[in-house]
């Protein structure tokens, strides 16, 4: 029976096939001749046998429910040392060629950007990657390419994401992009994703290489999400032991509760002491789906805390990054003086003489109350 193979090629593209010799099975990375449109071009394995069809199920979207896809080409056959010389010098020659599809843009003064140029390997058709901000008439610069390179072109617009998996580079985080590395669907990121985590909303502190937004936001979203569903929400009024209290910033990672007071200040406490001072006052719980602290424990949410851990609660996490300083607020509200009520209404009485303007029968306005 045929064996499924994923092929990958330059760029993160890859593809699938059908290897058909049982007596001599494919390895990773091993180098392959297979077919494509008009030609024949070199990749590497990626994924052989029960890896590969799932990964081609997986990556298929026209495929019904349950359904497993067949790969409908077959592997011309391995590659010899002669075809992967070949290769390495067309992936030698691609630079020049590009920088001669740029000279080809500039010429006709298109206003798209030339990322990245691939030849076949047998050399029949050469795909040009570009960027461009709208929609480029490029008809007139594919046969100026063709009549100079004397092949078949193919241009294709990307987008930033796109590119940044093809050209590759290196992150924020030290290591190689994600796109092209492993993450081989790029889903969309949205300013949301950085709101729901409390980092910061400036674009240009949470953007990757490519200019779009961190992939990486996607990661951990849905843990945030979770986890905030068992605290109380920032800027929420309690009733506690100590009285009417407002909930400043919350630790999800050290499951702590920022508490601040009209009377006795800031405080911090743990998530499991501010339940069981609710439960005594007979206040709801601070999450929305009703969990309780033996709940939390038992799924691994996070153990009931020691007293040593109880103690070094009074040191503030300083990874919290709160979304709103909560705490400046109600400073900012104890300190500001509020206006007697007679003065409040005598205001109003001027803004409202002032909307009628004067008397008709040409007296003066009346006089303040």
């Amino acid at each position: 029976m045929p064996t499924t193979v994923e092929v990958r090629f330059k760029g993160n593209r890859k593809d699938y096939f059908l290897w058909s010799d049982d007596t001599e099975p494919l390895h990773l990375q091993e180098a392959v001749i297979v077919p494509v449109e008009r030609g024949l071009d070199l990749g590497r394995i990626s994924a052989v046998g029960e890896t590969a069809t799932k990964k081609c199920a997986s990556s298929c979207t026209g495929c019904a429910v349950g359904e497993v896809k067949i790969p409908e080409q077959t592997i011309v056959r391995r590659a010899t040392q002669e075809d992967i010389s070949t290769a390495n010098e067309l992936r030698r020659s691609e630079e020049d060629t590009r920088r001669t599809v740029l000279e080809k843009v500039r010429g006709r003064q298109l206003d798209m950007k030339v990322s990245d140029a691939e030849w076949q390997w047998d050399r029949k058709k050469l795909t040009v990657y570009f960027t461009a901000d709208k929609r480029v008439d490029f008809r007139e610069l594919v046969r100026d390419l063709a009549a100079a390179l004397h092949t078949r072109i193919d241009l294709r617009q990307i987008g930033a994401r796109d590119e940044a998996a093809r050209l590759g580079g290196v992150g924020r985080c030290g290591k190689e992009f994600c796109c092209s590395s492993w993450l081989t669907t790029l889903s969309p990121v949205s300013l949301a994703l950085a709101k729901d985590q409390h980092l910061s909303l400036n674009p240009a502190q949470i953007s990757g290489g490519c200019g779009r937004l961190l992939c990486c936001l996607k990661y951990e979203h849905e843990f945030y999400v979770t986890s905030r569903k068992r605290f109380p929400k920032e800027g929420k009024a309690l009733r506690t032991d100590r009285g009417a209290e407002r909930v400043v910033a919350v630790d999800i990672f050290r499951e702590r509760v920022f508490l601040r007071s009209e009377e006795h200040g800031p405080r911090i406490v743990t998530l499991i002491e501010l339940r069981d001072e609710l439960e005594r006052l007979g206040e709801p719980p601070p999450e929305a789906r009703g969990i309780s602290g033996a709940q939390i424990v038992a799924r691994g949410q996070g153990p009931r805390s020691t007293p040593a851990e109880t103690a070094a609660v009074a040191e503030p996490a300083p990874a919290l990054r709160p979304e709103r300083n909560v705490s400046d607020e109600i400073a900012g509200d104890a300190a500001r003086p509020r206006e007697d009520d007679a003065e409040v209404q005598r205001k109003r009485k001027r803004r409202r003489r002032k909307r009628k303007g004067p008397r008709p029968d040409g007296g003066p306005p009346p006089a303040e109350s």
